[in-house]
Parts: structure tokens; sequence; C-alpha cells
């Protein structure tokens, strides 16, 4: 069924049925879905498995535990959004479109400022010399951003690309998250632009 609907909306489509064939599907592809309930094993042991190899590839997992603890240890293994079962096929198509619009900055590109420092290729984000912990959807904000280079970016834009939604849940979540990463990274770091959008403040983007 995933594959029927990926492959309505254009998509070329490899399938594995495991863990271990996973891995050698892997070559040339551009985003994972990927189901938590594997015959050997957890999908999150991929996913983390991705993630030490230094790769950026989006994740969209799949699981039957909608539970929040569930939710919080899919992302903090690197996964990039989650959909829990039974899930609508529209929806699925949708989160798809999304990962696939976000904004993705080379590897190895960083954003620096005076006490700020970004590496988006390595997911390392430091203040004032000292290691910050951001989420993957922090990363997707600043990646858009940054991308941007110190253009205002709307609401609407930061929806789309990190949500695939601009219902009042993700407008709150934004919100939300916004107001964390000013704590995180300095409540002067992000620029509000009212009745515009976002824009990261000063420094430098390097390639």
């Amino acid at each position: 069924m995933v594959t029927r609907a990926l492959e309505a909306d254009g998509h070329r489509v490899s399938t594995a049925t495991d863990l271990a064939s996973a891995k050698q599907a892997l070559e040339g592809i551009e985003l994972v879905v990927l189901d938590l309930g594997l015959p050997d094993g957890s999908g999150l042991e991929l996913c983390r498995w991705l993630r030490e190899e230094g790769s950026r590839l989006p994740v969209l997992l799949l699981t039957a535990q909608s539970q929040v603890s569930n939710r919080v240890e899919g992302l903090d293994s690197g996964a990039d959004d989650f959909l829990a079962k039974p899930f609508a096929v529209a929806e699925l198509r949708a989160r798809v479109r999304a990962l696939g619009r976000r904004a993705s900055l080379p590897r190895g590109h960083l954003h620096v400022t005076a006490s700020i420092r970004l590496d988006f290729g390595g997911r390392r984000a430091t203040r004032d010399g000292a290691t910050v912990a951001l989420t993957a959807r922090e990363w997707a904000i600043l990646e858009l951003l940054a991308g941007r280079a110190g253009r205002v970016v709307s609401r609407a834009d930061l929806l789309d690309a990190v949500w695939g939604d601009s219902d009042a849940a993700a407008t709150n979540s934004l919100e939300v998250l916004i107001g964390r990463l000013r704590r995180k990274l300095g409540a002067d770091s992000i620029s509000t632009q009212r009745g515009e959008g976002y824009s990261l403040v000063g420094g430098r983007t390097d390639g």
C-alpha cells in the first residue's frame, strides 16, 4: 500500500523486509520510510546506524506505538518525522513531500556568530563553547533560516517545509520551538518580523 501510494506520486520505490537487507538497499536512496517493527530488530537500530555513519537521509518512522515516549525515542534516535498506525495514505504522502522539500544544507555547512556555532553537516551546535542539544525539528528550522542567508522566512514556508501542514497544532508547535531555540541559543539569535516570519540574526554561513 505504501509503495503504491508513493509510486502514484512519482517516486521510485525500493523495498526491504528486514534490517539486513535495508542496509544493502540504501545506495541512491533520497528518503527512508522506516517501520519500527521488523523481523530482525527495531527500525530504530537502522536509524541510529544511519546517523552514526553520518548519513543525513530524511527518515520518516512508521509505528503502531503512538505514545509520546515512543515518539521521543524515535526522534532522539535521529528520525525526522513520525507517523503512527493506522494512518491515512494522504497524510503519509504529505509527510513524504514535506521531508523532500526541506532545505538541505551541504555537508560541512556552518553558521557562526560571536557565541553560536551551528555545524549542519555534523549536527553539532555550541553556544559559548558549550554543547547545545537540538531536536530534529529544531535543526530543520535552523537549516531553513540559515539557508536564506539572513532573509526573512515566512511562517507559511516554515510550516510547509518542516511540518507539511499549517493547522493550529503545527502553528503552535512552531511558536513553541522558536521560543525553545531562543532559550538554547540566546534571546537575540532569532528575529521575529511581525506579520512576516523569522530570520537568523547576524553571523555568517559558510559552505
